[in-house]
Formats: C-alpha cells, sequence, structure tokens
C-alpha cells in the first residue's frame, strides 16, 4: 500500500497550476498544522481558503482536530500558504500521498516549510504544554522501508540519495530561540529530537523505553515524511512540536494518553505557539537567511 502508488510530475504541476489559478497569492513560506493547531490558519490575513475536496488531486484529513482546509494569506505581511489539518500514514494513505502536498507547495513557489505537530515527551525535563524546537528527527517508519522518496528518483525536484545531516535550518532555529525570549516563554521551550512512529495507537511501555534509551525527547505520528520530501526538493525547514503529553515509561503509571486530551493542550498552549511562528515568519529572510 505504502509503496508501490506513484505520483509523477505532472500531477504535482496540475494541482499546483489549479491553485495558482484561484488564488491571487504567490507564498513563499508553506506551514502544515499539527493537531488543534490549525488555528494559525485564522490569523492570515487576506485569507483565500480551499477545503481540501476541491482541490484537485489533494487527499482529505479523517482525524478530529484537521480541519481540512488549505489556506492563503499573508503573515506580517509575507504570503503564507497554510495546511489546516495533514495527510497520516495511519489513515490508509500512501507516503507519496502523505507528502503530496510539500511537492505542490515547491511548485507554487514556496522557499520554506514549516512543520508543527503535537506530539508525547520522553525528555525528562518536558512538561505538557511546552514547546520543543526540534533539531533532528527519527523516522522509524523510513528505517524500516517506508520512505516517500521510494520509488523512481524526480530528478526536477531532487538528487537520488539525499543528505539529511542538517534538515532542520540552524539559523531559523537559533532565531526561534532569540524570539522565544523576547516573549517572556523561553522557561518552556526546549530544543530537542523528534520520532516518528506509524501509529495509530500510543506506544507500549517497552516501545517509550527504548525511544528514550535512543536519545529521542519526543514522539508522534507525522512529520518526518514531510520533512524528509521538502529537504529532497531543496525547501528550507522549520519544525515545532507541542509536547500535549507525556509518555508513559512505567508499569506502574496508571495514566492513559488519549488524543482529546492532546486536543485539550495544543488548544492551551495555541496562542504562544502562533505568535512565535507569527514572529518567526516575519523576521526570516526569503533568500534562505535571517535577519533580526
Amino acid at each position: 500500500m505504502h509503496s508501490k502508488e506513484q505520483i509523477n510530475h505532472d500531477d504535482y504541476q496540475r494541482t499546483a497550476d489549479w491553485l495558482l489559478s484561484h488564488s491571487k497569492q504567490r507564498p513563499l513560506v508553506g506551514i502544515i498544522c499539527g493537531s488543534g493547531l490549525g488555528l494559525l490558519a485564522d490569523t492570515l490575513k487576506n485569507p483565500e481558503q480551499f477545503p481540501y475536496a476541491d482541490i484537485p488531486g489533494f487527499p482529505q484529513s479523517t482525524v478530529q482536530g484537521h480541519a481540512g482546509r488549505l489556506v492563503f494569506g499573508e503573515l506580517k505581511g509575507r504570503s503564507c500558504v497554510c495546511m489546516q489539518g495533514r495527510f497520516h500514514m495511519y489513515e490508509g494513505h500512501s507516503l507519496c500521498k502523505t507528502t503530496f502536498p510539500v511537492r505542490v507547495f515547491k511548485l507554487l513557489g514556496v522557499e520554506t516549510l514549516i512543520v508543527t505537530n503535537a506530539a508525547g515527551s520522553l525528555a525528562d525535563g518536558y512538561q505538557p504544554g511546552d514547546i520543543m524546537i526540534i533539531k533532528d528527527h527519527v523516522c522509524f517508519p523510513g528505517l524500516a522501508g517506508l520512505n516517500p522518496l521510494t520509488g523512481p528518483n524526480d530528478d526536477k525536484f531532487g538528487p537520488r540519495f539525499p543528505a539529511m545531516s542538517s534538515v532542520y535550518d540552524k539559523d531559523l532555529r537559533c532565531l526561534a530561540m532569540d524570539i522565544v525570549k523576547q516573549m517572556g516563554v523561553a522557561q518552556f521551550v526546549h530544543e530537542g529530537v523528534y520520532a516518528m512512529v506509524g501509529g495509530p495507537n500510543f506506544e507500549t511501555v517497552a516501545e517509550a523505553k527504548l525511544l528514550h534509551q535512543l536519545g529521542v525527547d519526543a514522539v508522534g505520528m507525522s512529520t518526518a515524511p514531510e520533512v524528509l520530501v521538502a529537504s529532497h526538493c531543496g525547501l528550507r525547514v522549520f519544525g515545532l512540536s507541542l509536547i500535549t503529553n507525556k509518555v508513559v515509561r512505567s508499569y506502574d503509571d496508571g495514566d492513559q494518553v488519549n488524543h482529546e486530551g492532546v486536543l485539550e493542550v495544543a488548544k492551551m498552549r495555541s496562542h504562544s505557539l502562533q505568535m512565535l511562528i507569527t514572529q518567526l515568519v516575519g523576521k526570516m529572510d526569503m533568500n534562505n537567511n535571517t535577519h533580526s
């Protein structure tokens, strides 16, 4: 299911051409909103909204907390396109469908991709409501051969064997740290490693212990495939995880994580996340540099 479906360059171009013909915006920043974090799209100025069902080639989002709209607009005077809801492997989508919007963004002229997600914490010092700036990731489906870049390589997007040692842009991470200090919220912002697991179940205690021993700080069920494809086609990447729960690492711990609780924490901290991304977009240059 995850490796046989192929999408060719014309399919991506067809979707991009449709969007360019229906929107006046020419976005330079793409934003993918995770569970419960789609309110950022509501802050865009001069918005143009397109339900996924109306966009040729777009899959549908089926998860609570994902609205299923593509919103064009402006943040701090910068043209953006925002996915109000993403696609997941556990919904049954192939990985090339899961990451389909990223290559469309590239063809729209997007230069920088910002990804957000809701994640469970494994690091001892993280608490629900904290924000983690992603410095690197572990993609467990990718290590097992489920990779969105599997199949014939499209040289128009990128090389057959892309390097992944510096995927998350260091300048944007440093800029984000400066911004949270100015916002006065640095005490609950960390920088760490995100791991993607397949889902849809949350982790067993044994799995959580393994992830912790491997140096993983937070775990979720998305993001890594989109980042792989973004990096492959030359997009600058910045990622944020909102810590919505502590992953259970002890058999004596009676806590049970659930999706409703994840959405509740996302709602509580969404304003800080929106402010951080808004300030970041306003301060970043569009030529792969940043300025203060």
